[in-house]
């Protein structure tokens, strides 16, 4: 009797242990079931090594990547091969961000139940083929970075890197950073564009803001430092400091804040650290906060200094001031649903859309963005040497729900370069989803 008892013990042991190592199996299975389909030794995914099934299209649509049967082919039209290179990616997977290498698992039609789909999947972006040829036209062969977004869903409609190639011939790798997309994976001295997360923390943390003057004669003594601005502006209220973008009036309140304040803004408004997209780390921007009371802190609230930031973070930020407070988690595929992020209160929020569209009426001028309702910021950071990467980021207040991010590297001054790029790119994206 004591051994038929100790035998169904055993018994009750080893099914106990089978399932539990079932259950474990169940769950692994579950969280890794995808990588392990996606090995690229499964022949019925790829081929040589090179994903062999599926088909990426833009939102509408367009095929910019097909595969299947051996057989490989991107996008009819050269424009829009060479503009969507960096979103969608290459099939050799030396441009590690795309679409090709992201959503692979997408592609191959992967399911718990079901394994992989033979031939694959059609999976859609959110990109607009139109929107990347009128931007990839309108950077015009210099460095630099294009993105678009309508922020109230968070789909990315234009995400465009140059310098590129033809994916259908050689990469000429003498250009620098031809596989880099410089939309998520470069990160760039902001500028006055900065100043957005200056003056965030400013309008939270300094209660008589709005009513203070700022006197700017063009420089500002401070130790170890001459703070020096483009302009004289005498005296100004906050909101006309920024559209003079005068480094005067930003100085005192890098100053006033103080280096862990502005690092903690810095963050919180993720322009410093890391972001992902749809999963995938975007580059880390940088905020360094020197020693209280130096040019060097003030120079750090300007936008120079150590500072670094991606287009992407500064897109996602103006997306976040547009959508009154909140950013609709930027997405590069269609209908995707990345959830909401309180980036910004909604009077801050507010505050600082009411300030950039001052700053496109009373500064720039609205005849340069015709028929826009615009809110921006330009930036013209110094990089060494006399050269100055050109900024301009912003959103439209009414019509099509757009945030945007322009950045071009060594390119020159704000306005006229950036802003150019921008207004060529907007005009085309308001036209077709204005309606």
């Amino acid at each position: 009797m004591k051994r038929i008892k100790r035998r169904a013990a055993a018994a009750l042991v080893l099914a106990f242990l089978i399932l539990a190592g079932l259950g474990y199996f169940l769950v692994r299975l579950a969280e890794d079931g995808a990588s392990w389909a996606m090995y690229r030794a499964n022949s019925s995914v790829y081929t040589n090594g090179i994903l062999d099934c599926g088909i990426l299209t833009d939102r509408d649509g367009l095929i910019l990547a097909r595969m299947g049967g051996g057989e490989h082919r991107y996008a009819d039209d050269e424009t829009v091969r060479i503009s969507s290179l960096h979103a969608v990616g290459d099939f050799l997977g030396y441009i590690g961000s795309g679409a090709l290498t992201v959503y692979a698992g997408q592609l191959a039609g992967y399911s718990f139940w079901e394994g992989t789909t033979a031939g694959g999947q059609t999976v859609a972006l959110s990109l607009d083929a139109d929107l990347q040829t009128a931007a990839w036209t309108a950077l015009a062969g210099r460095s630099g970075a294009v993105l678009v977004l309508d922020y109230t869903t968070g789909e990315i409609l234009c995400m465009v890197s140059s310098p590129a190639y033809d994916p259908n011939g050689e990469a000429d790798t003498s250009l620098d950073g031809v596989y880099l997309n410089r939309c998520t994976g470069a990160t760039f001295t902001p500028g006055s564009v900065f100043k957005l997360v200056t003056l965030a923390a400013a309008l939270d943390t300094i209660p008589d803001l709005e009513t203070r003057r700022f006197t700017c004669h063009q420089t500002l003594e401070m130790d170890g430092g001459t703070i020096r601005c483009t302009g004289w502006h005498g005296e100004q209220t906050i909101e006309q400091a920024l559209a003079n973008s005068c480094n005067c009036a930003f100085g005192e309140l890098a100053r006033e804040l103080g280096p862990e304040v502005l690092e903690g803004y810095a963050q919180a408004l993720g322009v410093a650290g890391s972001l992902t997209l749809d999963g995938v780390a975007t580059a880390a921007g940088q905020f360094l906060p020197a020693e209280a009371g130096t040019a060097d802190l003030a120079w750090s609230g300007i936008g120079q200094y150590e500072d670094l930031v991606t287009p992407y973070a500064m897109a996602r930020l103006c997306a976040a001031i547009a959508n009154g407070g909140q950013v609709q988690e930027p997405t590069l595929l269609l209908g995707q649903d990345n959830g909401l992020t309180q980036l910004l209160s909604a009077e801050a929020a507010e505050t600082l859309g009411d300030y950039m569209n001052y700053d496109v009426v009373y500064s720039y001028g609205r005849d340069r963005f015709p028929g826009l309702d615009l809110c921006a910021k330009t930036g013209t950071a110094e990089v060494g040497g006399g050269a100055t990467h050109a900024w301009f980021v912003g959103y439209l207040q009414s019509g099509a729900p757009l945030a945007f991010a322009v950045v071009l590297e060594k390119g020159g001054g704000g306005l006229i370069q950036a802003g150019a790029v921008a207004n060529t790119v907007l005009q085309k994206a308001s036209e077709i989803y204005s309606q």
